[in-house]
């Protein structure tokens, strides 16, 4: 394959990006039988090219449907027509009768569904045609009994759906875990069932007092959850039958709002539309494009209610499904195997939703500090020589830099764990000169192991056939599938050999190159065949009597066959663990080999990804409108509990310009993973490669991050050790003020942080919501007092629009061009009154890369208080490590009058200003952060 070849099939064209997004309403239009229509309506050439990406993305599915035979539905329904009274139900109500193919009234109307059929906008939106009846058969419940947990039943069908092999006998298990967790499971009590492999809380017994109660319809089964403090309803599953077959199980709810986030990984705004929204679930390596399924699967979304409430929902699941989001509001979920567990978080408020969530899947790892510096990388830097190059070129500069990258250049043969020996011959020698200058070094390493070695022998391949770690195929020899180095096998990470294997490759390397951290990309698994070159069995597997809205229609569209075999079952139940286990493995085998904390990226991810690794936003476009869909992707992802988390700042694909990559610079300078990253085709984007006023500006975003990286360290410890998010939509913080709900072009750092970049061309203003208080601008001084209401802020060129809430202190620490250098600067504290004089914050600090520092108590933590003209600090935990950390300036914001003198300790402080334009006093000193102090000022 060459460059270009390999260039293409990694990210889509700008004009297929265009009609990419005509073809999904084309797509959608052709299912309700009105494609000419559409077609029509475009250009003869923009429709002829709709069309032949319209056949090729669909072939798929047809294939798959061809020959396929669904259970009919029992003889008592053949032929009847249900009365028009049991069809009146509202179009945003109905539930759709006929999810997995185009069916006619004759059809529809032997399933017992109601046929009525639709506007041509309505079947251009969604709005099904053939849906339940009110009275359709389903389950019923029987004989519920109380246990120590909560309730138990069991469920039985008396009647055959019209997918194939449906489960007759369901058992339902309910659990009251928590006062605000519950748990509710439904499984075949008769045959064991793919279940996700996540180490979960087990409750042993009731909760003594609940913030829900449950109550359950008979006959056809159903629960109810009510939040008892509003009397709300935020689940009921009799509004649609309950299907669980053996690859199709649906359950429906209604939803208390519409105001609904999560379901990632998608291109999306913060809020999801609950309009017809068809949202799919199956891991996939494509270049973010909207409704396109992508690298991620998080099944968990967080609903807002009035009053501030909220609760949350996550479907313990990993297989292949669709979640359905319809006006009345309600949600269906849909996924081809593996059981129905599903837990409820009642918060009451967002903050608690997101830290029961996060109970169950796990909390965020603990980066070390060098991983919140800036990272620089470019598929392109062709050697070592050139690597160096453009880490003295950013020196020379005056940039700050931590981390420095290499994509596949460094490879021979574009194979893992082998550098290339011509061109990057000094490899080992040019990470060492890093490590001298307190810097640290990062490569990608893919998962498809080489399985065809030019010199003949490739130990990763090797090894990995003599311990049986490769995924396999249905003759139970290893899956080959093509990837960048050629044909190549695919470790199955949920085998124990793999993830030993796995260790000592890493290690292997590792004692070559001491490098520093791993980006593992490709994890999905992307494969550029499909399913493998041998293709695919035709089974049931490969072709399920229901396929979830995946881009391409088939499971096996860029990636494994769906029937291939590994450890733990087939790759149809695993397929989107497969990036997760890739991170565990990596994670555990970094610990080892280094004894720190490790440092994993990751492009594919799942529920309890950020207990291991970080994520990167894929292959995002050099547009203004990536720009902005990079927040709401970092924004959702600190809710799926992976708090480090970055977009390719000035975009990976195509030529950014330098407005824009000003722009996205100081965006990323507010990433809480903050990296550069540039494709090989295009023009360079490293910052020293702009002009000196585009310099000036990216250099002031960074030396701003860098002067806050103690803050956002501290954030981090509190993700790590009591599940908080760092970078947070406002609504987090401000959930009674119903404005915030859907603001996604603003985001916190924290509680004390709100961030309003500019995200469009050619604006020096930009306008932001700042919710009612205080907001303190460190950088000019100003001041809003806000009602809760939008304001026009000025916002030139070389600057980002970053506010201090009255209320909090900030630590910050002079900047330096590397965390190794600026850790050992004086500190400041910034300190932003309310009204009534009040300020609090906390620091916390280590040696920044020690394991379990926390857990361990080797750690500082520092309390900072301040109130009636009175600055002081308690010690809630002290080691060694701030020994010599000075405290050098004390930034009070809000001070309401010129004050006649400063004590520091009781010892008059000579060296202080006043502004009394904008209340701001500036205190100099030399305190050390790890002894008491009394700041006052009178």
């Amino acid at each position: 394959m060459t460059a270009a070849e390999k260039s293409k099939e990694k990210r889509l064209s700008i004009m297929t990006l265009k009609v990419l997004a005509m073809v999904t309403v084309v797509s959608m239009l052709c299912i309700y039988g009105v494609r000419d229509v559409a077609l029509a309506a475009m250009s003869p050439t923009t429709a002829s090219q709709a069309q032949d990406i319209y056949r090729a993305e669909n072939k798929g599915r047809e294939e798959a449907t061809q020959g396929q035979k669904f259970v009919e539905q029992p003889e008592s329904f053949k032929g009847s027509v249900l009365e028009p009274s049991t069809c009146g139900i509202p179009p945003d109500s109905r539930f759709d009768c006929a999810p997995e193919k185009l069916i006619s009234q004759e059809e529809c109307q032997a399933r017992g569904c109601c046929y009525v059929p639709v506007s041509f906008l309505d079947s251009a939106i969604g709005r099904p045609w053939c849906f339940f009846p009110p009275n359709y058969p389903s389950y019923k419940m029987k004989n519920l009994t109380a246990t120590e947990t909560g309730y138990a039943a069991h469920l039985t069908r008396d009647t055959p759906t019209f997918f194939p092999d449906d489960i007759m006998k369901l058992q339902l298990d309910v659990m009251f875990e928590t006062e605000g967790r519950l748990h509710f499971r439904l499984k075949d009590p008769a045959n064991k069932r793919f279940e996700v492999p996540l180490e979960t809380p087990q409750a042993s017994s009731q909760a003594s007092s609940t913030l829900y109660s449950v109550s359950f319809s008979a006959d056809p089964f159903g629960l109810i959850v009510v939040r008892k403090s509003s009397g709300q309803t935020l689940l009921n599953t009799t509004v649609a039958p309950l299907f669980y077959a053996d690859q199709f199980l649906q359950i429906s709810s209604s939803l208390p709002s519409g105001f609904i986030s999560g379901l990632g990984e998608h291109l999306t705004s913060l809020l999801l539309n609950v309009s017809w929204t068809k949202v799919t679930l199956w891991n996939r390596d494509i270049a973010p494009v909207p409704s396109a399924n992508l690298y991620g699967s998080h099944p968990f979304y967080l609903a807002l209610e009035e009053g501030g409430l909220a609760h949350g929902v996550f479907l313990l699941n990993s297989n292949a499904m669709d979640v359905i989001l319809q006006p009345s509001p309600a949600v269906t979920w849909r996924t081809i195997g593996g059981i129905l567990d599903f837990y409820i978080f009642l918060g009451p408020d967002p903050k608690s939703v997101l830290r029961q969530y996060m109970d169950v899947i796990g909390y965020p790892f603990m980066p070390p500090y060098w991983a919140l510096g800036f990272h620089l990388c470019r598929w392109g830097y062709v050697s070592t020589a050139v690597t160096q190059e453009v880490v003295k070129n950013m020196t020379a500069a005056q940039f700050p830099l931590d981390v420095q990258w290499n994509d596949l250049d460094y490879t021979d043969a574009k194979r893992d764990f082998t550098f290339n020996k011509d061109k990057f011959k000094d490899m080992p020698n040019m990470v060492r000169d890093f490590h001298h200058d307190g810097r640290r070094y990062v490569m990608i390493v893919d998962p498809g192991i080489s399985s065809s070695s030019p010199s003949g022998s490739y130990k990763p391949y090797d090894e990995g056939l003599k311990q049986n770690v490769f995924i396999l195929n249905a003759t139970g020899q290893p899956l080959i599938g093509k990837v960048w180095p050629g044909f190549t096998a695919f470790p199955d990470f949920t085998n124990p050999r793999a993830q030993q294997w796995w260790h000592d490759m890493v290690k292997d390397f590792h004692d070559q190159v001491p490098f520093d951290g791993m980006w593992i990309d490709m994890n999905e698994p992307s494969n550029f065949v499909e399913g493998s070159l041998e293709g695919c069995p035709n089974n049931k597997l490969e072709n399920p009597p229901y396929v979830p809205g995946v881009l391409g229609g088939s499971l096996k569209t860029h990636t494994l066959c769906a029937s291939s075999k590994q450890y733990l079952s087939s790759h149809y139940d695993l397929h989107n663990l497969y990036g997760l286990m890739e991170a565990i493995a990596s994670h555990d085998a970094l610990v080892k080999v280094r004894g720190k904390r490790p440092f994993v990226i990751s492009r594919s991810t799942f529920a309890s990804h950020g207990r291991y690794a970080g994520h990167w936003t894929g292959d995002v476009a050099s547009t203004w409108e990536h720009l902005y869909y990079s927040i709401p992707a970092v924004l959702l992802f600190n809710l799926y509990g992976v708090p480090l988390v970055g977009a390719d700042i000035c975009g990976f694909a195509g030529n950014t310009s330098e407005e824009l990559c000003v722009r996205w610079t100081q965006l990323g300078a507010f990433y809480p993973f903050m990296r550069n990253h540039n494709d090989h085709k295009n023009r360079p984007q490293e910052p020293y490669a702009f002009s000196e006023a585009a310099q000036r500006a990216m250099r002031r975003a960074l030396l701003l991050r860098y002067s806050l990286l103690p803050y956002l360290y501290t954030l981090f410890h509190k993700a790590h050790s009591a599940g908080d998010t760092v970078a947070r939509p406002l609504y987090l913080e401000f959930p009674e003020d119903p404005n915030t709900w859907n603001i996604d072009r603003q985001f916190m750092w924290g509680a004390a942080l709100l961030i309003t970049p500019v995200l469009e061309a050619g604006k020096a203003k930009v306008s932001g919501y700042f919710p009612l208080g205080t907001w303190y601008n460190p950088l000019d001084g100003s001041t809003i007092h806000s009602k809760g209401q939008w304001i026009l802020l000025s916002a030139p060129l070389d600057t980002i629009n970053v506010h201090i809430r009255a209320g909090y202190v900030v630590p910050l620490q002079e900047p330096a061009l590397t965390t190794t250098e600026s850790r050992t600067k004086g500190m400041t504290l910034g300190v932003a009154l309310t009204s009534e004089g009040v300020a609090r914050g906390d620091l916390f600090w280590d040696d920044g890369e020690g394991l379990l520092t926390f857990d361990k108590g080797d750690y500082t933590q520092i309390l900072f208080l301040a109130r009636n003209g009175m600055l002081v600090n308690e010690m809630v935990k002290l080691n060694s490590q701030v020994d010599g950390l000075l405290l050098q300036k004390v930034m009070v914001m809000g001070v309401p009058s010129p004050p006649r003198y400063v004590l520091a300790n009781g010892i008059p402080v000579a060296d202080f200003s006043y502004r009394l334009d904008t209340k701001l006093l500036n205190i100099s000193l030399s305190l050390l952060m790890g002894e008491r102090f009394v700041i006052t000022w009178s």
